[in-house]
């Protein structure tokens, strides 16, 4: 592995600082509200902790002690049945348009199969195109409403893919 390689691995502690600075860099470079987002979570400063649970699973992107992005799977909050949600999935522009984002897609639904999920959801924004398009790639649907509550008032596009 060359010194410049990307590689997707399981969050550590010590990427807890880089990947909250690169998730809230996006979302701003994005031009997504703070509130009713992933940006004002609480869990963005503590990654590691927050998928450190039975069926939880966050990787990053990591291009040596630096980290360009990162996605996660975790039970759908608030939600019966057996659904997880893709959750904080964002890519700084250097790992962007290099086939990082299906390879990251793979990783976390590979995960959520083998956790023994049913459906895997997600919430975007409608502007978040690229996004968009990489999601119906590898099967998702778009809904008509949400499922659960995952508090993401303000993300409204919500989609579903069935395994």
């Amino acid at each position: 592995m060359g010194k410049d390689t990307i590689v997707i691995r399981e969050i550590e502690q010590k990427d807890n600082p880089k990947i909250a600075k690169a998730i809230r860099s996006v979302l701003i470079e994005m031009g997504v509200p703070k509130v009713g987002t992933a940006y004002e979570d609480v869990s963005l400063d503590c990654m590691t902790e927050t998928y450190s649970h039975p069926k939880t699973r966050y990787f990053v992107l990591a291009q040596n002690e630096e980290i360009l992005g990162g996605a996660g799977i975790a039970p759908l909050e608030h939600y019966e049945g057996n659904v997880c949600e893709l959750q904080k999935m964002y890519f700084m522009p250097e790992a962007r348009g290099k086939g990082l984002g299906t390879k990251m897609m793979n990783a976390c639904l590979e995960f959520a199969k083998s956790a023994g999920f049913e459906s895997c959801y997600l919430e975007t924004m409608p502007y978040m195109d690229d996004a968009r398009k990489l999601y119906k790639k590898v099967g998702f649907e778009f809904l008509e409403k949400p499922l659960g509550n995952t508090g993401h008032y303000s993300c409204t596009v919500w989609m579903l893919k069935t395994f």
